[in-house]
């Protein structure tokens, strides 16, 4: 990604349309307050990054979750097709050493999302909230709001 703030000293660069317009600028909820200078908006920006890498990550363990309690009920339904077709001992055994088995030692998948969210994601969601309040009133986002600032195109819609 570019850096929003090369160029002009207000982060805003010319384009082919001539300079932007000021009503071109980010709205107020997302204009770096005095003060904030470009290293720090690009520090907030590694910030927000690292809490999107989070939120994939977080996600990706909501889809082992479930993915795994899908093939748990698909095992159900294969021990159950072994036995109608005349295969007891597999399905029995199928029942007894794999379905509704822990993920980890002492834990199912849900375990797994709760431990996460409660050891990592949470406290990660209010440091990142606490320091963006202390440093920028809380605004989200500045980095990429001053790239599409620089990267719009004056004078036309979208």
């Amino acid at each position: 990604m570019n850096d929003p703030t090369d160029g002009r000293a207000d982060g805003r660069t010319d384009n082919a349309a001539g300079d932007q317009a000021e009503d071109d600028r980010p709205d107020a909820a997302h204009r770096r307050p005095p003060g904030v200078d470009d290293a720090t908006v690009r520090a907030l920006a590694m910030l927000t990054k690292a809490l999107d890498t989070t939120e994939r990550a977080r996600g990706r363990l909501y889809d082992f979750h479930q993915l795994t309690g899908t093939a748990d009920f698909q095992l159900g339904e294969a021990a159950r097709l072994l036995r109608e077709a005349g295969h007891d001992e597999q399905a029995a055994a199928l029942e007894r050493e794999l379905i509704g088995r822990n993920v980890i030692p002492g834990h199912w998948s849900f375990q797994l999302i709760e431990g996460y969210n409660e050891a990592y994601y949470r406290p990660f969601t209010a440091l990142e909230e606490r320091i963006r309040n202390e440093i920028a009133d809380g605004r989200t986002h500045l980095y990429e709001a001053e790239l599409r600032h620089a990267r719009h195109t004056s004078g036309l819609p979208d």
